[in-house]
């Protein structure tokens, strides 16, 4: 019996070896690639391509192209490729560390974008040809239809826009997704844009299915091949007071009236501090919860399982290999309560207002003024990349950015008297917390706010250096509004 998921007559003529499929993509290509957070990303036809690139590059022959995704990958796709310098130029958002590496080192170039931003700006025609995409799928449809995988991010926008296409057709992934996905067709360019129709979390707008020209399609590999499960440790003393002062302060909120019992639609950002939150929220006393996010990890997973969450809604999974499987065993009933969408609409700033978003996003450091740094080392290194914070951050009902107060086993303050570089001004930031304390900066003037986040936010040990110089910098500054001391704002960061 035939078990292929390549059910359209016409795109089976097309299946090939992920070596053959490499070999359709030239040198200084442009080519937009599935994958978010390490979901739903390419997972043959990448290696094959690091690969032949060795190979070119061994005879003396040049051979780097542009690498465009959702956000970042995994090693297969993004280490890969960077490990044998294949990519001359890496949008919007990454997190491997030989890419970082390269990037940093000046032999990569790297544009870091809003994630919002992406798909409009190829249509814009703001960041040059799309020549290939390169997408993972679960199934090709008889109609030619192509059913997601566990990421959507940009896909839509690289099959619209790529001259050619090339799938790969993994069934590693669960069939019953689909159903799960939601795939909205009605954006058009200014001046003929219509408002984006979504009043609540789960309403569908869209396709549950890719559109797909046949004719573009210039390659299919079959692939049977897992997504990188992503590892969070459990949440240890400094991130379960981050998310106890969180849930402090949302119970708060909802005794003032300024929060429904059931809080806002919640969007959190990646990582272990942001579990912990989610995991702090199924012990809280919040229930009916919906999100309304980019990612979906083990936290939000386990809230909809304890049935303290409703829905959710995202643009891709980042999931353990435990909730993973449970994702998998579950998944006919988590279909109908979870809804992936096109990154240009998980992040849209317009949808993000409308539902009133409570924003949660981590920080490298951020200043006594509010200012945060969320993509720089030292002002000058690239770690992530912004992402989606700014999308959320900007157009939410509440603007929470969290930290540990120092890194590096303490050494370095997260809280700095001027940021080396800045992603999210002090006009977008509303709340920073540290497992010392939140600071609630709504309504203060620069002043205020410095007192707050220097009392409420920093570390003991770094408490009266800060205070030192914000004393200084109110009597010597220049101007009074928001005083610095230039010639010695970074002091607190300079080794030694």
């Amino acid at each position: 019996m035939d078990h292929s998921r390549v059910m359209s007559p016409a795109l089976r003529s097309r299946i090939m070896s992920a070596e053959d499929a490499a070999a359709l993509v030239p040198h200084g290509a442009n080519v937009g690639m599935s994958g978010f957070t390490g979901s739903g990303y390419p997972k043959a036809v990448p290696l094959a391509l690091a690969r032949r690139i060795e190979a070119a590059q061994a005879r003396g022959e040049p051979f780097r192209i542009g690498v465009w995704t959702g956000a970042s990958t995994a090693p297969e796709l993004d280490g890969a490729l960077a490990k044998v310098n294949g990519i001359e130029l890496r949008l919007p958002y990454q997190s491997d560390p030989i890419t970082r590496e390269r990037i940093n080192a000046g032999s990569m170039e790297y544009i870091d974008i809003h994630l919002s931003h992406v798909a409009q700006f190829v249509w814009f025609g703001f960041l040059g040809h799309l020549d290939v995409a390169l997408v993972e799928v679960t199934a090709i449809l008889p109609d030619g239809s192509l059913v997601p995988s566990t990421s959507i991010g940009n896909n839509k926008t690289w099959l619209d826009q790529a001259d050619n296409i090339i799938l790969e057709v993994n069934s590693a992934m669960n069939p019953a997704m689909q159903g799960m996905h939601d795939i909205y067709y009605g954006t058009r360019l200014p001046p003929h844009r219509k408002p984006i129709p979504i009043l609540a979390p789960g309403d569908r707008i869209g396709e549950t299915n890719f559109r797909c020209d046949p004719d573009k399609v210039i390659a299919v590999v079959e692939t049977n091949a897992p997504d990188r499960n992503t590892t969070f440790a459990a949440p240890d003393p400094t991130s379960k007071a981050i998310a106890g002062h969180i849930l402090d302060f949302l119970g708060h909120e909802v005794r003032r009236g300024r929060l429904p019992p059931e809080l806002l639609p919640i969007q959190s950002g990646v990582g272990n501090v942001a579990n912990a939150v989610m995991a702090g929220l199924e012990d809280g006393p919040f229930t009916g919860l919906t999100a309304y996010t980019e990612v979906l990890q083990d936290g939000m997973l386990n809230l909809i399982r304890s049935g303290r969450m409703t829905l959710a809604s995202a643009t891709a999974l980042s999931l353990s290999s435990d909730a993973a499987t449970f994702f998998n065993r579950e998944l006919e009933t988590l279909r109908n309560r979870i809804v992936l969408r096109t990154q240009e609409i998980s992040n849209h700033p317009e949808v993000i207002r409308r539902l009133g978003v409570i924003a949660m996003n981590g920080l490298i450091e951020a200043d006594i003024y509010g200012n945060v740094n969320s993509t720089h080392i030292r002002g000058t290194a690239i770690m992530n990349g912004i992402g989606g914070s700014g999308d959320f951050a900007r157009n939410a009902y509440l603007s929470i950015f969290m930290t540990p107060s120092t890194a590096k086993g303490g050494s370095v303050s997260a809280i700095v008297p001027m940021v080396t570089h800045v992603d999210h001004t002090e006009h977008d930031v509303q709340i920073i917390v540290t497992e010392h304390g939140l600071a609630d900066l709504r309504g203060l003037s620069p002043k205020q706010r410095a007192a707050i986040i220097i009392d409420k936010t920093a570390d003991p040990s770094f408490r009266p250096a800060l205070k030192d110089y914000f004393d200084r910098a109110c009597r010597m500054s220049p101007g009074k509004h928001t005083p610095h001391l230039l010639d010695e704002a970074f002091r607190l960061i300079q080794p030694g």
